[in-house]
């Protein structure tokens, strides 16, 4: 599924544990200038966190939606 171009992701129904590790890897797929959506149940600010300590420099995070029940993000691979 893709929004505007973009991969979405929805991890909504995905285990907790398998979150982080698919949406690095979805991300990891993206080309330069791409982006995916991400669609969580929660603020993922823990994975900006993450994305930050991990890939700072290579990575654009913007806000789309702020729940109170669903959050998305568009994150971009520079």
């Amino acid at each position: 599924m893709s929004q505007d171009g973009a991969k979405v992701l929805d991890v909504r129904q995905v285990p907790p544990f398998q979150r982080h590790p698919l949406i690095f890897q979805t991300f990891e797929s993206l080309g330069a200038g791409e982006a995916m959506v991400l669609v969580n149940d929660h603020d993922p600010k823990p994975l900006y966190y993450q994305f930050a300590a991990e890939r700072a420099g290579r990575f654009e995070w913007e806000y789309l939606e702020q729940g109170p029940e669903v959050w998305r993000v568009q994150i971009r691979r520079k």
